[in-house]
């Protein structure tokens, strides 16, 4: 007959040279001193002993997992976000999930109510759309949650965030010191946060440097990625002439890269080009591409300890972090390789 848990916490407890209550106080994340917790997870390790997941779950209340809900594993930014944030998690003890959600708000409220089933201990959220729906959902959610990106002022949850204004300036002023003029802007969808934030900021910084700019110079890929990219960019040199193109992230950065090069178009020195993120792919591009850094690895950095903050500690103050950004230059603009 197979052993009952009890006399596996008693084998355990034999082994270690322990109560059986210190064992089952160890195993399920109480309170020991270091030398006991040693102890217990030594001899637990040589029995082979692992504690009921599900049973712990329905003891303690937690199941010791953290959910990132991203919009697309693949894209590069969110690649840095879940090393980053899998580093700080397991360091508190916590296992991380990933949860692909796309852009649809309906997929995020889907996935909120789920985990309100007591599925995770905390949810990171790195929405591309905010719907009052979703805003809704997460407000109610008995589930702590950390939004990485931008909310409306008046909601009262942690978020972190970039400042992709003052990024989209930075990449403008750059361009403008080397005397480029025609400065298009090859965006994602405009009803995206992102996509808001970097046109507004795109057209302030054409503005205050007194340049001018047209329709003809602002493109919109169907979304934020190469494949969109480059059709998008395709459609921009079919109508307009510029002098350097900005990408509202590296991968459209990239995919204006490759349409040029098959354009005959030489980089930087007919067209210069900026990208947004300053991920792997900026340096991995030929030419290496200079690219706004928007602080992916700060942002889930801060965001995944906010999170074990307020798991710790329910009643701390919302807290709004805004993560500066800095402008790596490197071949597309005629910096260094």
């Amino acid at each position: 007959m197979a052993e009952t848990p009890k006399s596996n916490l008693q084998l355990v407890a034999a082994k270690a040279g322990v109560s059986v209550s210190s064992v089952s106080r160890v195993l399920n994340g109480g309170s020991a001193s270091e030398g006991l917790a040693r102890k217990v997870r030594e001899a637990a390790a040589e029995l082979g002993y692992v504690p009921h997941a599900s049973a712990r779950t329905m003891r303690t209340g937690r199941t010791d997992q953290i959910t990132l809900a991203v919009a697309d594993v693949g894209n590069p930014v969110y690649v840095q976000m879940m090393r980053t944030v899998t580093g700080i998690v397991a360091k508190a003890g916590y296992r991380l999930v990933v949860s692909s959600t796309g852009s649809d708000p309906a997929s995020q409220i889907d996935l909120v109510t789920s985990l309100n089933r007591g599925y995770a201990d905390g949810l990171l959220m790195s929405p591309l759309r905010i719907t009052e729906d979703l805003v809704e959902a997460m407000k109610s959610s008995r589930l702590p949650i950390v939004v990485i990106g931008t909310l409306p002022a008046d909601v009262e949850l942690d978020n972190v965030r970039a400042d992709s204004a003052t990024g989209i300036g930075l990449a403008v002023e750059h361009l403008v010191a080397q005397g480029r003029r025609r400065i298009a802007l090859v965006n994602g969808p405009v009803d995206t946060v992102p996509g808001s934030a970097r046109l507004a900021g795109y057209l302030a910084a054409i503005e205050r440097f007194g340049l001018t700019t047209s329709s003809e110079l602002q493109v919109t890929a169907a979304a934020f990625t190469y494949r969109a990219g480059r059709k998008a960019t395709a459609a921009l040199l079919g109508q307009a002439s510029p002098d350097a193109i900005i990408g509202a992230n590296d991968l459209l950065a990239v995919a204006a890269l490759k349409e040029l090069a098959a354009a005959g178009t030489r980089v930087p020195e007919d067209v210069a080009v900026v990208g947004m993120d300053d991920t792997d792919a900026a340096e991995l591009a030929t030419p290496s591409l200079t690219s706004v850094d928007l602080g992916s690895a700060k942002r889930a950095k801060a965001a995944a300890k906010l999170l074990i903050r307020r798991i710790q500690d329910p009643g701390a103050p919302v807290s709004r972090i805004v993560i500066p950004p800095a402008l790596s230059v490197r071949e597309s603009t005629g910096g260094p390789a």
